[in-house]
């Protein structure tokens, strides 16, 4: 006897349903027990899914130009900066002179050179 292809597919459909609601009745029973365990032994969450913080890189801010030491700006302040102008060891320096004309001055030029 042949199976016909419509009759596998709906095998394939019977077998799935079965399998999804078998998946719900384990998960459910695992997670029970997990639940009892924890109650019965007192676990804390990171002893269950132990997890490392995520540790954010800060970026250096300020150098030292004898040593070549930096530091981020967070925490104790190093000997090298302590006590000192920190703004004369920050690595990127705010701009103190102006690179280019304003946008205002621009477009005041273009109006100009169309008049």
């Amino acid at each position: 006897m042949t199976t016909t292809l419509k009759d596998l597919l709906a095998q394939r459909t019977q077998l799935d349903a079965a399998i999804s609601e078998a998946r719900k009745e384990a998960s459910e029973d695992a997670l029970r027990k997990v639940h009892d365990l924890v109650a019965e032994f007192g676990f804390t969450a990171q002893q269950v899914f132990p997890w490392k913080p995520i540790v954010k890189k800060v970026a250096q801010k300020y150098r030292d130009e004898k040593s070549g030491a930096t530091w981020t700006g967070r925490g104790r302040a190093p000997a090298w900066i302590a006590g000192k102008n920190r703004d004369d060891f920050l690595i990127e320096r705010p701009r103190t002179t102006q690179e280019g004309p304003f946008l205002a001055e621009m477009a005041a030029e273009s109006a100009r050179r169309q008049d």
